[in-house]
């Protein structure tokens, strides 16, 4: 089974145990992705945002030839306990797989996909988005290593992840 893995924030270039075999791809499907996720490291990260307009991710082929077991592998990277039945995305590929992340799967020969589905959070409540100006509120209010942290995480991710909120950020902060 041919298994890739889809990335827009950390994973990219800290995978952890997750067992990335090359590079990551830039020619991913286009995913509503946001920076609106407040992280238990502090940093606003990256998350899918229903109401985000879609960008480009990238992907990566995995050393993995078993779905459930790369679905724990990056269970684990993520810290998602075992116990929780959201948090990783999946979709086997077949024939009558349809939609445009099939459609673009398939045009890759790959069998299955996962990838992060932690949901957008803010004052540690899960599914609620921060608004802008409170998102830069906060990241405006960070101090020390965790600011140098936040303002890692956003510079680090790949430029094509080019969103709304990070553009905001980055015109007010200087990030």
């Amino acid at each position: 089974m041919r298994i890739a893995c889809l990335g827009w924030g950390s994973l990219i270039w800290k995978p952890g145990v997750l067992p990335v075999a090359g590079e990551w791809k830039q020619d991913g499907p286009r995913l509503p992705i946001e920076f609106s996720r407040i992280s238990d490291g502090g940093e606003l990260a990256t998350a899918i945002c229903l109401n985000a307009d879609p960008v480009p991710v990238l992907w990566a082929w995995l050393d993995v030839d078993n779905l459930s077991t790369a679905i724990q592998l990056l269970k684990q990277r993520e810290a998602v306990p075992a116990e929780r039945n959201d948090g990783i995305g999946s979709l086997k590929v077949t024939d009558t797989s349809a939609g445009l992340l099939a459609e673009w799967a398939k045009a890759r020969n790959i069998d299955a996909l996962i990838w992060t589905a932690l949901p957008p959070r803010n004052d540690h409540v899960e599914n609620c988005i921060p608004p802008i100006e409170q998102a830069v509120a906060y990241l405006t209010a960070l101090q020390g290593e965790t600011r140098e942290h936040a303002r890692d995480y956003i510079q680090r991710v790949p430029a094509q992840i080019d969103t709304a909120y990070r553009r905001i950020i980055v015109e007010s902060l200087g990030w």
